[in-house]
């Protein structure tokens, strides 16, 4: 597999995804995982992937002593598994960047100069795909694309490339060419393309041409709540209802549509407070949104919660709300409704889908969702029934399911 993100250093969904679908899958039986990521930070939980580092794989021949690179990349990989590497260079990398090790640095993260690494990533792959004993390779979202297409090509193995997002939704609808192009790449050389929702499935048949039958939606799920999580107790410092908004504040998130909703509510009650968790490229505009309704003092932002944070933070709410314009799946509603909070979710959302126990509205409906958010602050009956019926449905939702759907399709693929 390879990927951009891995627990417990993630940005975003595709960390916990990635991290989730790995674990379940390798939970449903005789499964090996060699888990692919620019920068490993050390500290990943390496009990069912192993983990290897794009950082610290040579592409270019130095000469240095084992213990010097034990000294230099000890955190990251064994000095064995770097000297079995340096055996697979194939071709003439010398005139990359590289540094006293033959290998290529990485950011580990979504630098300026994203498009460079992403082609870097891709070369390095060809070298550990060459070094790994494997039957399938996986790429996960476009980042990686390249890195799949370049394994296949230097070992004939099939490729499955795993649509977690595409740039119609980051972009609604203005698209990145560059962006598009790695996509449509990815989608005519993988040998099949799981994606996560049936929203997301359409994407990829009408906006990018590609053969119904070679698309497969596997829904992501949750990881069960640890005991840890299970034994925060929600910090209150106010007696108003709780609203929040968690995710990254961007284009794609629809946070405007959340900032009128609360105003809305606000003009019929002034028991509640909205919180929006997270940062983004439209941060400040909603900071002047809610001055401009003038709700700022009913308004609180948080900026970006990690780990434990978000669960302090969700523990903490009566609503969770995503009104996201175009959203492939949305795991946060499932993470919410798993320590009791209800929620409500855009319509335009794969999990949308899969979801029964919520509020789903159309995320351009403000007065729908005003309307979902008063009757849950301020209907007890209503609020019970989310919250229990909420819990009970998401905890049927587990990786194991989704990972024996793609162990299904790996088979189909190889059986051919």
């Amino acid at each position: 597999m390879f990927g951009w993100e891995f627990p417990p250093h993630i940005l975003g969904g595709l960390g916990t995804a990635s991290y989730g679908l790995t674990k379940g899958m390798v939970e449903c039986g005789d499964m090996d995982i060699t888990f692919v990521i620019p920068k490993p930070w050390g500290d990943e939980d390496k009990s069912f992937a192993k983990i290897v580092g794009a950082n610290c794989t040579p592409v270019v021949w130095k000469d240095v002593t084992y213990q010097y690179v034990e000294k230099r990349i000890g955190y990251c990989t064994d000095p064995q598994t770097y000297f079995d590497m340096r055996n697979h260079i194939y071709a003439d990398f010398s005139y990359m960047h590289t540094n006293d090790l033959g290998c290529i640095e990485f950011s580990g993260r979504y630098p300026e100069n994203l498009l460079e690494e992403i082609n870097n990533y891709s070369i390095v792959a060809g070298v550990i795909a060459r070094t790994e004993s494997f039957d399938i390779i996986h790429s996960h979202d476009w980042l990686t694309y390249p890195a799949g297409i370049h394994a296949k090509k230097v070992t004939g193995k099939p490729l499955v490339i795993h649509v977690h997002a595409t740039d119609f939704d980051r972009s609604r609808g203005n698209v990145n060419p560059k962006v598009f192009a790695i996509e449509k790449d990815g989608m005519n050389y993988a040998d099949h393309i799981i994606t996560v929702s049936d929203l997301t499935r359409r994407t990829v048949i009408e906006k990018y041409g590609i053969n119904p039958s070679k698309v497969t939606t596997v829904h992501n799920a949750v990881e069960p709540i640890s005991p840890q999580i299970e034994a925060l107790k929600p910090e209150r410092n106010t007696n108003d209802k709780v609203v929040t908004f968690l995710g990254r504040i961007t284009m794609q998130k629809g946070p405007e549509y959340f900032v009128e909703a609360a105003a809305k509510v606000l003009k019929r009650t002034k028991g509640v407070r909205f919180v929006m968790a997270g940062s983004g490229d439209k941060m400040e505009e909603m900071i002047q949104l809610a001055a401009d309704r003038d709700i700022a003092d009913k308004f609180h932002f948080t900026g970006f919660l990690k780990g434990m944070q978000v669960y302090e933070m969700l523990k903490s709410s009566d609503v969770y709300i995503m009104p996201s314009v175009s959203e492939p799946f949305g795991i946060s509603p499932l993470e919410a409704m798993q320590v009791g909070v209800p929620s409500i979710i855009s319509k335009q959302s794969g999990c949308a889908e899969i979801l029964n126990n919520v509020i789903k509205t159309d995320y351009w409906d403000i007065d729908s969702m005003a309307d979902a958010i008063y009757s849950i602050v301020t209907y007890p009956a209503m609020y019970e029934h989310l919250r229990i019926e909420g819990k009970n449905e998401v905890d049927q939702i587990v990786w194991t399911k989704a990972g024996q759907k793609v162990i299904d399709i790996y088979n189909n693929i190889l059986n051919h």
